[in-house]
């Protein structure tokens, strides 16, 4: 089993009135949480790792989980309030503002992280539950605890209006990234992490040297490109469709990736060290297609099985 390991929480989304103006409606979301729900849809075994309310928003991310085929045995129940994201879309891309002050989320500590976890054998790590303390530290340690043994992806999916104490935050990833077999970054996250004139390959040179078996980097419509150790960059064409926005298109994008490589029986570390150019191909194409389908409709709505078929 894939366990996703950060945040869940609300979008409030803008949608027209009965008034004909703009109000927000609440749907579930969250970059770790949209991914669990995609790799579900794909009928591969995932399961959720999250702090999460019992309030009404709560209650609606749990139902979401369990019509999504998404285990929550490690999800971490609190009666704090539900993290709010308010999406503003300008031209399809999508802006945050969070309200996350003494969220489910956010106040995890590390006595509440589960220890049965035989099955699992990837953890994927990321989002804004890496930026804000005390949960930001206490995934940190997880996945201290877990990197020996099992498959650690990580996507830092960087939101620098959200970075409260860059060094601590930089610390925090440094440490991760060293952890990880697998690194997906956007170009806009390798830009931060090296905002220094130099070449996407320097910056990612730069990445490699911390240790990651796979650097995985996407540009938007411009394709996705991967490397390993050695050897030239892979480079995989996005799906050319019409756009609707561009919330969750990475997210789902990891689910198509995590997914392909499941079901090819390459989530182990020995098999991530040597994996071939033509399963990275198999993994990159499946991920631009889950991610296709979700650009072309609104909102972070991960594409099933079936649609991929």
């Amino acid at each position: 089993m894939i366990l996703c390991c950060g945040e869940s929480l609300i979008d409030m989304i803008p949608e027209q009135t009965l008034k004909d103006k703009n109000g927000f409606v609440p749907y579930p979301g969250g970059a770790i949480f949209n991914t669990a729900i995609g790799i579900g849809r794909l009928k591969c075994r995932v399961g959720l790792m999250s702090g999460i309310s019992t309030d009404i928003f709560g209650q609606q991310l749990m139902a979401e989980l369990s019509k999504s085929n998404v285990d929550t045995s490690n999800a971490i129940l609190s009666d704090r309030p539900t993290t709010l994201a308010f999406v503003q879309l300008t031209d399809g891309q999508a802006s945050y503002l969070f309200y996350d002050e003494n969220s489910a989320g956010r106040m995890i500590a590390v006595e509440d992280m589960p220890h049965r976890l035989e099955d699992v054998t990837a953890f994927l790590f990321g989002g804004i539950s890496l930026h804000c303390e005390p949960g930001a530290e206490t995934y940190v340690q997880f996945a201290e605890t877990r990197a020996n043994n099992s498959v650690v992806m990580v996507d830092p999916n960087i939101r620098p209006s959200f970075v409260s104490n860059e060094p601590v935050f930089r610390d925090h990833m440094e440490r991760m990234l060293r952890l990880a077999d697998i690194v997906k970054v956007s170009d806009e996250d390798l830009n931060w992490f090296f905002p220094e004139l130099a070449s996407t390959e320097t910056k990612v040179a730069k990445l490699q040297k911390l240790g990651p078996s796979l650097v995985v980097l996407t540009c938007g419509g411009s394709g996705v490109r991967a490397w390993k150790p050695e050897g030239n960059p892979i480079f995989v064409d996005s799906l050319k469709v019409d756009v609707v926005d561009t919330v969750g298109a990475g997210d789902s994008f990891n689910a198509g990736f995590l997914a392909s490589l499941a079901e090819a029986g390459l989530l182990k570390k020995a098999a991530i060290t040597v994996i071939s150019e033509s399963d990275i191909v198999a993994a990159l194409n499946f991920g631009v297609r889950a991610a296709a389908i979700t650009v072309s409709r609104a909102g972070a709505n991960p594409p099933w099985r079936d649609e991929l078929e």
